[in-house]
């Protein structure tokens, strides 16, 4: 497990993070709806030449999930932003996935961050996207916020497993889980599926253009979440159109094929 044992205030949210490790500064943006322990198997290799950053995106893992506050696409990259500025980074690495490669690339679109090089996958950055579910978790936040505890364990659980092409384990399960138990967590986990909005991306997307800096984009060919068809826009858009299909791989890659990420990061 990654120790997350520093603090940030972001506008009196607390905001946990941690780094490991020496050398050209890469920071690591998780996705929904997970949190930085999602690179327990990925950071420590990356270490071995990079000082690597993690953190929790606000409403996520063991930063703020207070009630009533923005979990959005809107604040991450604002967070993001500030962030950068506290860890005095200027063009860092970043490696990001789902909600985490939104973030980063409304950071640069609006925020004006700039990477060395980004490596991306599996994100939520082309329109559509969003499952029935996520619908019908903003048309009934309350009811499921509300329900019973064993009805929503059994739907995170299935919800998790949905992620991945291969089987979860039960210790990832209870990882990935975990910030999303009890009465507080469960509601936090609708909260921020409701606060899920296309205009987040659409608002972006449109200016989506060749990058400074080195841009990867790799995509599971098996993510039933977001096809490689949306990973083979991005990278058209991005990229120039270059991809790493990755096999074998749903939309939850660093279960299903960490060390293909490793190895993009590593030496790509």
């Amino acid at each position: 497990m990654l120790t997350l044992d520093r603090r940030f205030e972001f506008r009196g949210r607390p905001v946990a993070w941690g780094m490991i490790g020496e050398g050209d500064p890469i920071v690591l943006i998780h996705g929904t709806p997970f949190s930085s322990q999602v690179w327990r198997r990925i950071a420590p290799h990356l270490a071995q030449r990079h000082r690597v950053y993690f953190f929790d995106l606000l409403g996520y893992g063991q930063s703020d999930m207070t009630a009533g506050r923005d979990v959005s696409l809107g604040v991450q990259n604002e967070l993001l932003a500030a962030l950068f500025l506290h860890w005095g980074l200027d063009r860092p690495d970043v490696l990001c996935h789902d909600f985490g490669g939104a973030t980063a690339l409304r950071a640069y679109y609006l925020n004006g961050l700039r990477y060395r090089r980004m490596t991306i996958f599996d994100a939520v950055a082309v329109s559509p996207w969003g499952s029935p579910f996520v619908q019908h978790v903003r048309d009934h936040e309350a009811a499921f916020a509300e329900a019973p505890a064993y009805i929503h364990d059994a739907l995170l659980r299935a919800y998790l497993r949905g992620a991945a092409y291969r089987p979860l384990s039960e210790e990832a399960l209870g990882v990935y889980s975990a910030p999303w138990t009890g009465q507080s967590g469960q509601a936090a986990f609708y909260r921020q599926i409701a606060q899920m909005k296309l205009a987040y991306t659409d608002e972006v997307e449109e200016s989506y253009g060749p990058m400074e800096g080195d841009v990867q984009v790799l995509w599971g060919t098996a993510d039933d979440w977001i096809p490689l068809s949306r990973g083979k826009k991005l990278a058209d858009k991005i990229a120039g159109g270059r991809l790493t299909a990755i096999p074998n791989a749903g939309h939850l890659v660093q279960d299903d094929a960490p060390e293909a990420i490793v190895a993009a990061v590593l030496n790509g």
